[in-house]
């Protein structure tokens, strides 16, 4: 059977070139006419300009969600999601959700959520299994 290799998410935005420099210079993607990617596609975007301002749409909050998300991107360890959370800020990222740790059954999850120009919801986490 055929098997998938990525994928991306495809995002109405209201002023392209605006994107496509937050995607560069905040996100770290390597970005070309549409497409923003980092990480060999891990994190990837096609970024396509809306006809009207009301196109652009991102998701609300889903129920009992307080920070709504867009797209959700998952890192292996905290150390390296406080790195990039250090990294976006440096860049002027706009957060919605400051890093919070969270205790589970199983473990510890931690995870912060940013927001894009057309405030689209992009949030990162990483879980560590407890002991």
């Amino acid at each position: 059977m055929s098997k998938v290799h990525f994928s991306v998410q495809v995002r109405l935005v209201s002023d392209l070139e605006r994107s496509k420099r937050y995607y560069a210079d905040v996100l770290g993607c390597d970005v070309s006419d549409v497409w923003a990617v980092r990480d060999d596609f891990a994190l990837g975007f096609k970024l396509i300009q809306a006809a009207k301002a009301e196109d652009v749409r991102p998701n609300p909050s889903g129920n009992n969600k307080m920070v709504p998300w867009d797209t959700y991107a998952y890192v292996e360890t905290h150390e390296e999601l406080d790195q990039l959370y250090e990294h976006f800020k440096a860049r002027g990222a706009q957060f919605i959700q400051e890093p919070v740790l969270e205790h589970q059954g199983w473990g510890d999850w931690k995870d912060f959520v940013l927001v894009d120009p057309d405030r689209y919801a992009i949030a990162f986490g990483s879980g560590k299994k407890g002991s």
